[in-house]
């Protein structure tokens, strides 16, 4: 592994090839506030003035250009040398992220575009690169930060940061890479685990198909071979392997079978080779609770929004994304909801060997059919936002439903404030539909915290900071659950699990962490004293563990993030709090769970 490039590890350790070229590091950057590359020809462009370090955006100390204003148009540029020895394959370019619409140059001829800031994407730029021989990669990237038709999750839509919102990400800020696949090597592979029959399920899909290729799937545990098959390659067509003596992938025994996949033309020489793994885990819901494995849970979810104080979005390590998940369950939570952002990859791959659960969510604030605008005055066009989000958050779905860690779908947050309420429901309802087809093996939360139309779990969300009025808030004496809108909410409840999904967020500021004096945020009333702000999390928390019609919560948040400062850590991932008592507080479960 080359260390002297910032993150140098592959960024998608769940379907690995050992042919691959990172393309991190230096690169240049041009600002294009009048819009005018693309007239002046910045597409042929050998190399801009400014460098900048990627994977990290503009707007990050750790990009070296840390600038902070509004980035509307940029430019990059750097130099690629496919390997020689990549004769005769197809190269793969890929993109971890890109904020937000795209278009990517090769000697300056177009090879493709892409729309979406959060997801990754792959071009296929085979016929405009020569094995060997140098060639100029551009990007041109719009941000339309303000305009309401782009997903923008937590990133600001004003100059400064303020409230819960924070400092904006524009342009590449995952990792780009290089990567040799063969012309009838596999494309991905849906792995479905069903525990009920022990078994795994492949869906495979391949680039391209040729008479007498097979594809060769191994399953393996600890080095040991569980299951093996061979079949004739064809794409969308599933196939079980039954696994001996089964071993379940669950919170604290995160066991992970390791799967081979090969494919072979009709004389046995090998065209792809593939490693992944997967988990034998279910999740499902029964009533009004959350079961895994077959099993009532408990969820003890943190908030987690996926900002570093130098990346931003971008974690400046991959030991950082790892270092989040640890924190977490130090503090004795099993699990996170990833709030209002397509966390990474490597992240969920992290969670995955960590047996740590999460919520997979994206980020539609930012979107004007829902009133996020911050006081920002725009004229939106809501079907084209409305499409933007839909597809995005298909290509969310997919990419990371092999995932054991992620339990749940959120495609939306607090989405009051709508437009219209019959736009609102059809398009809750159209999103809730396609997840489901999607992805049938895990429970929708079709809007956290509120107006629910058609879900899978009933969230709620709610600050107040006395746990006995929290209490009587949630447990209404007219109504069984919690609504912002009971007439437009309560007839989509019949009896989900009810789950507190954010609750808490006690701004604490320590004497020495008072950066964002001038407009730090929170809930409620300041504490008097780290004493009271421990107790009114402990006061809550129980309360809430207590409640017998409550099957979970999620605490806001695990670290400060800029101004707003109501983590159990630092923005610098520092405690705030006597973390053994942290631990005792947010470990404490209700008999009737097992996890």
């Amino acid at each position: 592994m080359n260390t002297s490039i910032p993150r140098p590890e592959h960024p998608r350790p769940q379907f690995f090839r050992k042919n691959w070229l990172n393309l991190n590091g230096t690169w240049t950057i041009r600002l294009d506030p009048g819009k005018s590359g693309l007239e002046q020809g910045w597409q042929n462009s050998r190399g801009f003035e400014t460098e900048i370090r990627v994977p990290f955006c503009p707007e990050s100390e750790l990009s070296g250009v840390h600038h902070t204003d509004f980035i509307e148009a940029i430019w990059y540029h750097r130099s690629i040398t496919v390997p020689a020895d990549w004769q005769d394959s197809r190269i793969l370019l890929h993109f971890g992220g890109v904020d937000y619409e795209c278009e990517i140059f090769i000697d300056g001829v177009s090879v493709g575009m892409h729309t979406g800031g959060t997801v990754s994407f792959t071009l296929d730029v085979t016929r405009f690169v020569q094995p060997g021989v140098p060639a100029e990669l551009v990007l041109h990237v719009t941000d339309d930060t303000r305009g309401g038709c782009q997903p923008l999750g937590k990133q600001s839509v004003r100059w400064k940061s303020a409230g819960c919102s924070y400092t904006r990400t524009t342009g590449i800020w995952q990792t780009v890479w290089l990567e040799k696949v063969s012309p009838q090597g596999l494309k991905k592979c849906r792995i479905i685990p069903d525990i009920d029959r022990g078994m795994l399920i492949f869906i495979p899909e391949f680039h391209s198909l040729q008479s007498g290729n097979a594809l060769y799937i191994q399953v393996s545990s600890h080095g040991e071979i569980c299951a093996r098959t061979a079949l004739p390659c064809s794409s969308g067509i599933p196939v079980e392997l039954k696994i001996p003596s089964p071993v379940l992938w669950e919170p604290g025994k995160p066991h992970l079978y390791d799967v081979h996949y090969e494919v072979r033309n009709a004389g046995g020489e090998m065209l792809d080779s593939v490693e992944s793994y997967a988990g034998l885990r279910k999740c499902h819901v029964e009533g009004n609770r959350f079961y895994l494995n077959n099993q009532p849970v408990f969820l003890r979810l943190v908030l987690d929004q996926g900002f570093y104080p130098k990346g931003i979005w971008t974690a400046p390590s991959d030991e950082d994304l790892k270092q989040d998940i640890e924190l977490s369950m130090k503090a004795g939570f099993n699990g996170a909801r990833l709030h209002q952002k397509v966390f990474e990859e490597r992240f969920h791959y992290w969670a995955d060997r960590m047996g740590y659960l999460t919520w997979g969510e994206f980020p539609d604030w930012g979107l004007a059919f829902w009133d996020h605008s911050f006081g920002v005055d725009r004229k939106v066009d809501h079907y084209r936002g409305f499409c933007n989000h839909r597809s995005e958050w298909a290509a969310a779905v997919d990419r990371d439903f092999n995932h054991p860690s992620i339990i749940a779908w959120t495609p939306f947050n607090e989405t009051a404030g709508y437009w219209s309420l019959a736009e609102h429901r059809r398009v809750i309802a159209e999103t809730v539909s396609l997840s489901r087809q999607l992805d049938p093996t895990r429970p929708v939360n079709d809007s956290s915290g509120y107006i629910h139309v058609d879900t899978d779990l009933w969230t709620v969300h709610h600050y107040e900071q006395d746990a006995r009025k929290l209490a009587a808030a949630l447990c209404p004496a007219d109504q069984p659950v919690y609504c912002v809108e009971p007439q437009n909410e309560l007839p989509a409840y019949h009896g989900q699990p009810y789950i507190v999904d954010e609750y808490g967020g006690v701004r604490f500021i320590p004497e020495d962490r008072s950066a964002f004096a001038d407009n730090s945020w929170g809930y409620g009333s300041d504490p008097a004293s780290r004493t009271e702000a421990l107790g009114r999390i402990r006061d809550q928390t129980n309360m809430l563990v207590d409640l017998q019609n409550v099957g979970g919560y999620c605490y806001t948040q695990l670290t400060d993030i800029e101004q707003e400062q109501n983590g159990i850590y630092n923005y610098d991932r520092t405690p705030k709090f006597d973390m053994d008592e942290i631990h005792r507080i947010f470990s404490r479960k209700p008999d009737w769970s097992k996890y």
